[in-house]
């Protein structure tokens, strides 16, 4: 009512505000009944607060003094007791430590005194178990740091001084044991000092001392135990082989002998009187085995541990111990000096080694039996099982070394090849046959010393064939050997087939290389030899064309496909004796030329000095034409030999034609003397041609100079010149026609007109007319 009085009164507002105003008033009154409600609720909980905030007051204020008097009063308190507990467990710890100490000590005094009492009763394995034990506690106080005691130094001297004492036990009952009596020679292993070679084994207690273990069982043991074992069996494996295994497979005549008595057992060696150089692989194998199964009876059977410390089944011995020391050098003693010897040289023999295979299969056997082998070791087996291989090897070996034999002997030991030479070589068999190849000379000639070719046609029995010369004896060995190295391929297995026939192709390379090299200063200076290099080089390129095919159709696989050729090698060896045989000619042209350098170019021969050097240099070039003559007679083929000497003459007629050719003035009297040398050189010059020991056999080859001489025409037209006048001069030119024309040029035969004309008109008519 309050609020409408007022609304009213002021008159503004009309009566939509007025309703408008007067429910927001109505909204604000109930809103503040909730705030009182609200406010009567919250009253209580408040005051409860406030009671609550005054007793935390008061319990922070009890916890502050708390906290005071316990800084002030426990704190120390609590300092002391850490302090003093610390101190208590220190001590505890010093104490825990001397404690365990001196039971160690106690424990080493103990074993040290148990291993005494052990040694004096010859109780050798428990006073070595005592003594490692007594090594085992002086370790662990040696591993405490920090705590070091002097007394350590002196256990240790001790324990040394008692381990050093124990072995000295042991090395002497080792030695009473095992006796070796050497020869007075001690590093000689020959026959006669292994024939006073003794070894006594003291192994076997007498039969009335009763000993639950014997002496050689507890020796061992106990070195076992010590470590020093290792060291004893080395050196008795080194004597063993030394003296014993060695000498009876390098010495067949030797034998081993034994003989047991009750208390010792002995091995000696005795000397057969009739002995084969070698010994069978079979008779070594029985031998050794005898001496090991000696040995494993007396000696190697010992077991390394005591019954219950080690493998209850299979426990090592001192044969598998010793085995593992020696049986590396034995092997290959055995492969080296016995295997090898007995493997075969030639194919056929081959079967029979299925024996030493059997017999080297048996010894290993035997020797795993006695636990001298592991299972699993068969070096012996595997070697002689590759018998193929090995025979392979050995037989490339030595054909190698008899191929390099040859080839390093005189080469002048010759001997003569010739077309109708019989010579021990297979012939091509029928590709369809089959049939092995059969080692004689040709059989399909007929009656006339022709080939019949399926035809009308006829070839020579010499087609093909070489010519007759001279080669090395050495050197047909080669090709022989290289033939029946392949003959024993075509009847070896695959693998050895391949190698015999990679073996022969190394024969002839090793010849391109070792021959050249090896007799190098003698094929530069001797003639003779460089003419016999040059036919052997051919002779092997020869036979190299069909080497290969005449075994392609062998039974062997491996040669009958295609890849068994040597015609590779075939230009190799033409080239390698005529590179050898043309320097030999280079070296015989130079001396030529320098011989005819003294004739002071043939010019001013009116001079009797000039003319005397110039007749001596032509007389020296005949006598060496000669001498080469005379050593290559029967070594060159014919042919060959024809070419050579006729290459070295036409050397020195066509030095002495551009000699004279190039004179600028020749007088009569000069003309006459050149003529007079000439005719020397035309006379005298087919005399050297004299390939044939036969003197009559020489006068058809000394008619045939022209043909092997290129400038004999042209030196005899120079002497036609030197003797004609100038028209007869012309008319062997005959407008370059004539044989004058066929030898000279122009130019030459108008400078030798010059040279010996004076110049009138004569002269330059002729002149004229030469063009």
């Amino acid at each position: 009512s309050l609020v409408a009085a007022v609304l009213a009164h002021s008159g503004r507002l009309d009566k939509e505000h007025l309703g408008a105003r007067v429910g927001r008033l109505s909204r604000r009154g109930e809103v503040c009944t909730m705030i009182n409600k609200k406010y009567s609720e919250f009253l209580p909980s408040m005051q409860s607060a406030e009671e609550l905030v005054a007793q935390v007051e008061g319990l922070s204020n009890d916890i502050d003094l708390l906290k005071a008097g316990i800084e002030n009063e426990v704190q120390r308190d609590l300092n002391v007791a850490v302090a003093e507990f610390t101190e208590l467990k220190q001590q505890l710890e010093r104490d825990t430590l001397v404690l365990s100490v001196l039971k160690k000590l106690q424990e080493f005094d103990t074993t040290i005194k148990e291993c005494n009492s052990a040694l004096l009763e010859k109780q050798y394995v428990p006073a070595a178990q005592q003594l490692e034990k007594a090594r085992s506690s002086l370790r662990s106080l040696e591993s405490r740091r920090g705590f070091e005691l002097k007394i350590l130094k002196a256990l240790g001297m001790e324990l040394t001084v008692q381990t050093q004492n124990m072995i000295y036990h042991l090395g002497e009952e080792w030695q009473k044991l095992i006796v070796w009596k050497l020869p007075p020679s001690k590093g000689s292993s020959s026959l006669e000092a292994v024939g006073l070679l003794e070894l006594h084994l003291h192994t076997v207690p007498p039969q009335d001392e009763d000993s639950a273990v014997p002496p050689i069982t507890a020796v061992v043991q106990a070195l076992a135990v010590l470590g020093e074992l290792h060291s004893k069996l080395k050196d008795f494996g080194q004597l063993l082989l030394q003296y014993v295994l060695k000498p009876l497979i390098s010495h067949p005549s030797l034998e081993p002998v034994t003989e047991e008595q009750p208390d010792v057992f002995i091995l000696r060696f005795r000397s057969q009187e009739l002995a084969l150089d070698e010994s069978s692989p079979m008779e070594v194998f029985d031998k050794i085995k005898l001496i090991f199964e000696v040995l494993h009876e007396h000696l190697l059977n010992v077991p390394l541990e005591q019954p219950g410390e080690g493998r209850k089944e299979g426990r090592v011995t001192l044969a598998e111990l010793l085995g593992k020391l020696i049986w590396e050098e034995l092997s290959d003693c055995l492969i080296h000096n016995c295997l090898v010897n007995s493997i075969p040289t030639n194919s056929s023999k081959l079967e029979q080694y299925k024996e030493v295979i059997e017999s080297t299969e048996e010894f290993e056997k035997a020797l795993k039996k006695m636990q001298f082998l592991k299972e699993d070791t068969t070096a012996l087996l595997k070697y002689a099982c590759n018998v193929d291989c090995h025979f392979a090897n050995k037989k490339c070996q030595d054909v190698i070394m008899a191929a390099r034999n040859l080839m390093t002997s005189e080469i002048h030991n010759t001997v003569k090849i010739t077309p109708d030479s019989s010579v021990a070589f297979p012939e091509l068999p029928d590709p369809g046959s089959g049939e092995h190849l059969k080692m004689h000379r040709p059989s399909n000639l007929l009656h006339n010393g022709t080939v019949n070719l399926g035809g009308e046609s006829r070839l020579s029995q010499f087609t093909l064939c070489l010519p007759t010369c001279r080669i090395s004896s050495s050197v047909q060995q080669l090709v022989e050997l290289a033939y029946h190295t392949l003959l024993e391929a075509t009847a070896s297995t695959d693998l050895c087939c391949v190698q015999l026939f990679d073996c022969v192709r190394n024969i002839f390379q090793l010849f391109y290389e070792v021959v050249p090299t090896y007799h190098r200063e003698n094929l530069q200076k001797l003639p003779q030899l460089a003419a016999i290099h040059h036919n052997n080089c051919m002779y092997i390129a020869h036979h190299l064309l069909t080497l290969g095919h005449q075994f392609r159709y062998r039974s062997t696989s491996v040669l009958s496909n295609g890849a068994a050729t040597f015609v590779d090698l075939v230009p190799g060896f033409r080239r390698l004796g005529m590179e050898c045989f043309l320097a030999q000619m280079r070296v015989q042209k130079g001396e030529i030329l320098e011989r005819l350098s003294s004739a002071r170019n043939f010019s001013n021969m009116d001079d009797e000095e000039n003319y005397c050097a110039a007749n001596k240099a032509i007389k020296q070039v005949l006598h060496q034409l000669r001498r080469l003559g005379m050593v290559w007679q029967d070594v060159l083929p014919v042919n060959v030999y024809c070419k050579a000497m006729g290459a070295l003459l036409n050397t020195a007629l066509a030095e002495i034609v551009t000699r004279i050719a190039a004179l600028e003035d020749i007088s009569a009297e000069d003309a006459d003397r050149l003529y007079s040398l000439c005719r020397i050189m035309v006379e005298e010059g087919p005399q050297v041609f004299t390939p044939l020991l036969e003197e009559d056999k020489n006068k058809k080859y000394q008619e045939e100079v022209p043909v092997y001489v290129q400038k004999w025409m042209t030196f005899k037209e120079l002497m036609i010149i030197l003797q004609a006048n100038l028209q007869e001069i012309v008319d062997q030119w005959a407008d370059g026609k004539g044989p004058l024309a066929e030898e000279f040029s122009a130019a030459e035969v108008k400078s030798l007109i010059r040279a010996l004309f004076q110049n009138t008109e004569r002269r330059a008519a002729a002149l004229a007319k030469i063009k």
